[in-house]
């Protein structure tokens, strides 16, 4: 395993932030970690990149157990933290030799500009990081994160603050390393979690309230589901508003609409039983899953 957090527990004052949790991530996978704010989410990152003591349990990167007095766990891995430490007065390939040197690394000219390429810096590269955009600055963070190739990457909220077209070519910064790196990363973008992940760990006050693939946990909750129906002709809403499996009903567009119900299935065999008494055509009808947002909102209220 890339990364395993046993029974890991840290408390402040009379707060348990992180409460006795568990997971494994295997190399090769991209995980989405998930809370609201405060459910302790930075602070299992801190506790896994070693910038953190456990008060309980323990975490262990690539067969390692983290020890914050020791650097032989950090060496593996590549840590952008929320407030992304940059020094503004510097040059992008100026801060990134200064990583570089930081981590002892000999070909530095190379390294500096393999990662420069990694996350499409390039044209940025001889500014001054104050000079650069929010993305941009991002970049340079995730460079530096990687500078010494580490086997795993931790990224807190890599695309905060980012317009659409930033976030889009940061998720395809983060997929790319992906394919050869352990990623676990936090967002309050869900849309961005979706895009990137098949698995996500969802903390809500401290305690692992999921950990499984997305298609298993839109399968499994108990959020009502959607049902899509788009009818060839007229049809009056206040009909099919008295469908017995209907919990609401809204009208999409002329002829389409949208029902909540607790059972999909049901609610199609009565569509089309009502189509078929109405003399009606059926143009399509479809079960539409559960969102990723769905799915939170259900596990951290």
């Amino acid at each position: 395993m890339s990364i395993t957090v046993d029974h890991l527990t840290k408390v402040y004052g009379t707060q348990k932030a992180v409460n006795d949790i568990s997971f494994t991530i295997n190399k090769g996978e991209i995980v989405g970690f998930l809370g609201p704010n405060g459910a302790g989410k930075s602070t299992t990152m801190k506790i896994i990149t070693g910038y953190l003591e456990a008060d309980g349990g323990k975490a262990a990167v690539c067969g390692e157990i983290v020890d914050p007095h020791s650097s032989n766990t950090k060496k593996k891995i590549g840590y952008l933290p929320e407030a992304n430490p940059l020094y503004f007065d510097m040059y992008v390939r100026e801060y990134l030799e200064f990583i570089a040197n930081v981590h002892g690394i000999k070909n530095t000219k190379a390294t500096i500009e393999a990662a420069i390429n990694t996350v499409k810096l390039k044209l940025e590269a001889n500014k001054k990081i104050g000079q650069l955009s929010k993305g941009y600055k991002q970049r340079v963070g995730i460079a530096a994160a990687l500078i010494h190739d580490p086997e795993v990457l931790i990224l807190d909220e890599p695309t905060s603050g980012l317009d659409p077209n930033q976030i889009i070519e940061i998720r395809e910064v983060i997929k790319n390393l992906g394919k050869e790196k352990t990623v676990l990363f936090s967002s309050h973008i869900l849309q961005e979690v979706e895009a990137m992940c098949e698995r996500v760990i969802i903390i809500n006050r401290g305690n692992i309230v999921a950990d499984d693939l997305l298609s298993n946990l839109r399968k499994t909750s108990s959020a009502q589901q959607q049902v899509i129906v788009e009818f060839k002709g007229d049809v009056n809403i206040n009909d099919l508003a008295i469908l017995s499996d209907v919990s609401e009903v809204k009208q999409l567009s002329a002829f389409s609409f949208q029902f909540a119900t607790a059972n999909a299935d049901a609610l199609k065999k009565q569509l089309l039983q009502f189509s078929i008494d109405q003399n009606l055509d059926i143009v399509s009808l479809q079960t539409a899953s559960h969102s990723l947002e769905d799915v939170f909102r259900e596990l951290t209220n």
